[in-house]
């Protein structure tokens, strides 16, 4: 029987290929970490990308609700053929663009303001996740001859 040199280190040669094979061995895990980590920021990624969407959807229904109760009371003015309306309507419609949970908005506040023969609808809202100092507005004018 032939002696196998030694080899300075843990492993000791028995047979050929059986270093080369715990190195390939070590390889192959290191190459799986690799993948998970990648694996798990793009995970992380697409999870922060899909609640940016969801907070931009949110924001562009409430421009959209805006829009349609600044329509509101211009409809009803259209319907009463004066941009002066009775205090009654417009403070039941200031309550309606206060009130989030019946078609309004969240910290919504509506103004109508008359000069002259136009009539400035001004509507100003803050999604409850956005800091105090962030508002947003919409703002129509309306005149009717």
């Amino acid at each position: 029987m032939s002696k196998l040199p030694r080899h300075r280190g843990s492993v000791t040669r028995v047979a050929r290929g059986t270093c080369v094979a715990r190195v390939n061995r070590g390889v192959s895990l290191i190459e799986v970490l690799v993948v998970l980590v990648l694996f798990s920021v793009g995970l992380i990624g697409m999870v922060g990308l899909q609640a940016r969407a969801v907070q931009v959807s949110v924001g562009a229904e409430d421009s959209s609700r805006a829009a349609l109760l600044a329509n509101d009371i211009a409809s009803r003015m259209w319907g009463a053929r004066s941009i002066t309306l009775d205090t009654a309507v417009i403070d039941a419609w200031n309550l309606r663009v206060a009130d989030a949970t019946q078609g309004g908005l969240p910290n919504g506040v509506g103004t109508v303001t008359v000069t002259g023969t136009v009539a400035t609808i001004n509507i100003t809202w803050r999604a409850p996740h956005e800091p105090s100092t962030t508002t947003h507005n919409y703002q129509t004018q309306l005149m009717i001859p």
